[in-house]
């Protein structure tokens, strides 16, 4: 009941969002009807579509994302055709009347017939519903991962409509306050021509801002703090956040947060035979969740592999928890191959149904938990950095077992390559996913799911964007070069450049297919003294297994148009990472 409750207080917030913006005036079109006939029925068709809609993504698949799409074009045809008779009538009159009769029939009824059409108004509310993309704070983050993570689910679908339910009471509550003052104004010689025009121009707004991408765009990167800090405070409050305080140890300066759940859920062990609570008992223990391509887990492994190599002899058991992110992460050859190229010696538990992510209540990657020789979590950091401060913690937790004549001094393990620092401004671009399930600022035309598509890049670039040139097939996580010759360019700020590649499918499962060559320009030229580990100076490079590849290195942070050449078919492009 209390997840309920937050779903739906999570929802109420979202009107402080501005993705509710191009929804606005889809809502106040009704605003002089009476509420239980028009308000009503259209708020209650946008949140039981925005229900169904979101359970029906939690379950991927090219077909999910086909119809969401068909349903969104319908929508704003649907919607763009009711802001055309709001505004212009007469000029509806003289459209072909089999299309518009719909949008007519929609604008008598909001402006002229007593208490409106209930069916209408469930039309436009389900049309809103398609076209509604909320920001997501933490709330919304909450349940759409954990139905990512269990599947689509009664309870997932309950929780999505009791969010929606709290953005419709939100609406509600502006609907009718701006009832009440477009009937005042009305009163006024002429007012009530000039409101409904005003009201077509803001729906076509609207429609025109959501076929933009504005509603998952721009407008979504406003309010990132919008709600969020009022979010966590509700998380927090039912428990459902992570603390960083709990019970206190008497002597020490670090609380005790939890205890460290069982490790059962492993699939399997790596340099190790299974490990267990009962056996970690009396051992401080350093427990690393991570994934092998994911850049921050990379730059912060050459600390965790020095703490290990230090600390060890003293009572430190460090366990790497591999969390994949990719389906490819998945595969014990290629974990297997990567800790061997990492230098990886301690053990690894390979989480691949992410039970002990779950089991941890983890969010992150690279997430570090510092447990006690007594199997008290006692100290949690999430991301890179603050090294100094993590072995300081390992140090006070073994010297807490009676661990005596601890190694001086801090580690520095000077990384190189890819693990070295990243190098971050205000400005450094995002993460960016190459597959239709969390890809964004495709400049390339229309996206073509799960099929062999031409693509061409719309030049010049905005920051931040990319295009595919050449024959793709863009998968859910990745997309695939199905013809030599492909191109892949980004408009990227940042000093280092990184991309996780794959040289496709192989028959024999659990190894590379055939390696794919590449060339790298960098603003037209090759990269020179610009390159990164993976490529040469002239900006040839070969792909040769599924990881993490760092293409550019430069001395400093700068915008620059990066582009990647493949010779040969069969590559897998997944994720741009910056540093």
């Amino acid at each position: 009941m209390t997840l309920f409750l937050l779903a739906y207080l999570g929802g109420v917030l979202t009107i402080l969002s501005p993705c509710i913006l191009p929804v606005l005036p889809f809502v106040f079109a009704r605003s002089d009807q009476p509420f239980a006939r028009s308000g009503l029925p259209l708020l209650a068709g946008m949140a039981i579509t925005f229900a169904g809609i979101a359970t029906i993504a939690t379950l991927g698949g090219s077909w999910a994302i086909h119809a969401n799409q068909y349903g969104r074009i319908t929508a704003m045809i649907l919607l763009a055709l009711f802001g055309v008779t709001l505004l212009l009538p007469s000029l509806a009159e003289r459209l072909t009347r089999p299309l518009v009769a719909l949008g007519s029939r929609l604008s008598n009824q909001a402006q002229d017939a007593p208490g409106g059409s209930v069916s209408a108004s469930v039309l436009l509310g389900v049309a809103t519903g398609l076209l509604w993309a909320p920001c997501a704070g933490p709330i919304l983050g909450l349940i759409l991962t954990g139905a990512a993570i269990q599947g689509a689910s009664a309870n997932a679908t309950l929780l999505l409509l009791a969010y929606a339910l709290g953005a419709a009471t939100s609406l509600a509550a502006v609907l009718l306050i701006g009832g009440r003052l477009f009937a005042t104004m009305k009163r006024s010689v002429g007012a009530g021509e000039w409101i409904r025009r005003a009201l077509g121009a803001a729906v076509l707004a609207g429609v025109a801002a959501i076929a933009l991408g504005l509603d998952t765009g721009f407008l979504t990167r406003l309010s990132t703090t919008s709600t969020n800090v009022l979010e966590q405070t509700l998380l927090q409050k039912a428990g459902l956040a992570r603390k960083t305080t709990s019970t206190a140890v008497a002597g020490s300066t670090l609380p005790v947060e939890g205890n460290l759940p069982e490790l059962t859920g492993a699939t399997l062990w790596l340099n190790s035979p299974p490990l267990t609570r009962e056996q970690l008992r009396g051992k401080v223990v350093l427990v690393d969740f991570w994934t092998y391509s994911c850049i921050n887990c990379l730059r912060a492994l050459p600390y965790v592999k020095a703490w290990a190599q230090k600390y060890t002899a003293h009572g430190l058991v460090v366990i790497g928890m591999h969390a994949p992110e990719f389906a490819f992460e998945k595969e014990p050859a290629n974990v297997r191959r990567a800790m061997g190229d990492l230098g990886i010696t301690y053990p690894v538990a390979l989480d691949n149904s992410l039970a002990i992510w779950q089991a941890f209540n983890n969010q992150y990657w690279p997430a570090h938990y510092f447990i006690d020789a007594q199997g008290r979590i006692r100290h949690h950091h999430f991301g890179e950095g603050e090294y100094d401060r993590s072995e300081e913690v390992i140090r006070q937790l073994l010297r807490e077992a009676g661990r005596k004549d601890l190694p001086g001094g801090m580690v520095d393990p000077k990384a190189q390559g890819a693990q070295a620092a990243a190098a971050p401004t205000a400005r450094t671009s995002h993460e960016t996913y190459l597959g239709y399930g969390r890809g964004a600022n495709f400049a390339s035309g229309n996206l073509r799911t799960d099929e062999s598509a031409a693509y061409e890049t719309a030049f010049p670039l905005r920051p931040n964007h990319w295009g595919l040139s050449g024959q793709w097939t863009v998968g859910e996580q990745m997309s695939k070069l199905d013809q030599a010759g492909g191109k892949i360019t980004f408009r990227f700020h940042a000093r280092d450049v990184h991309l996780v590649l794959g040289p496709g499918t192989s028959k024999n499962k659990g190894t590379g297919g055939k390696p794919v060559r590449f060339k790298v320009t960098l603003d037209g030229q090759p990269p020179g003294v610009g390159h990164g580990v993976d490529i040469a100076a002239d900006g040839s490079g070969t792909v040769t297994a599924e990881r993490l590849y760092q293409i550019i290195r430069l001395k400093s942070a700068g915008e620059h148009t990066f582009t990647i050449e493949f010779a040969d078919p069969g590559v897998q492009a997944f994720a741009f990472t910056f540093g």
